[in-house]
């Protein structure tokens, strides 16, 4: 039995094969999970579709985060084919393409705004929607994706990092507000991962390889490994744990020079 045996779990977020939302849904699912995958989009849903049945997505639904209706709806589906949610994946992330290629000191109004409704502001109205349907299962676990940007300025991530710390001070006070119900948030912060919103991040490459070669372990950490400790966060195997911002980056985050 996998230590996600007879779960319920939402991962939102999957773009295509490369996204870390894949990689953590396909662990989730060979470790027992039933898994429900959203996508955004007619584009997206041609990707995602073939991947939800690999793994033998139960529920395969559209979902605009920025949008209420959307979000309402998708859990109504969940409710109607579940019994109650035991993990949710939020694994959203949103700039436009300009702030993260110019100066942080550029971003506008419309595009600060923007970044933080959908990268941080989303994962506060997930977990919304999602309380009622752990408190039917007893609890549950929540788990979101960050990075380094959002505790150091890393060059060209820019409004994103901005966004990544909003990120995980949400995950603190909804842990806060979410564990009388046996609820528990955390954050994943990964390495750099080559995917699809990474390619919009300037120099990305040339970055990667500088972790890799300043990283204590001297690689790249690898997607398998944060989907690994993602579903180990979701799992009972971190009962006493919330509220964190776990990282998983070949422990470049701890080095200095």
């Amino acid at each position: 039995m996998g230590i996600a045996e007879g779960k319920r779990a939402l991962v939102v977020g999957v773009a295509n094969d490369k996204s870390l939302a894949w990689f953590i849904a396909r662990e989730l699912s060979a470790q027992g999970a039933a898994v429900a995958l959203t996508y955004q989009g007619e584009v997206l849903e041609r990707r995602v579709r073939p991947l939800a049945e690999e793994i033998g997505a139960t529920v395969v639904g559209q979902l605009d985060v920025s949008d209420d209706d959307q979000i309402a709806a998708t859990f109504d589906k969940i409710a109607q084919t579940w019994d109650g949610l035991d993990m949710l994946v939020h694994a959203v992330a949103f700039a436009e393409r300009e702030d993260l290629r110019d100066r942080f000191l550029e971003v506008n109004r419309r595009g600060f705004a923007r970044a933080l409704e959908i990268s941080a502001y989303s994962l506060v109205a997930l977990a919304r929607a999602a309380e009622p349907l752990m408190e039917k299962r007893g609890g549950g676990s929540i788990v979101t994706l960050s990075y380094l940007g959002a505790v150091r300025a890393v060059p060209n991530y820019n409004v994103m990092g901005v966004a990544k710390a909003a990120l995980e001070a949400c995950v603190r006070y909804l842990a806060l507000d979410l564990g009388p119900k046996a609820i528990r948030v955390n954050a994943l912060s990964a390495g750099p991962a080559r995917t699809l919103s990474s390619s919009a991040i300037r120099d990305f490459y040339t970055m990667a390889h500088e972790v890799e070669a300043r990283s204590p372990l001297k690689r790249a950490m690898k997607p398998e490994e944060a989907a690994k400790m993602a579903v180990a966060l979701l799992s009972d195997l971190s009962s006493g744990v919330t509220g964190q911002t776990v990282y998983v980056d070949a422990g470049y985050s701890i080095a200095g020079l």
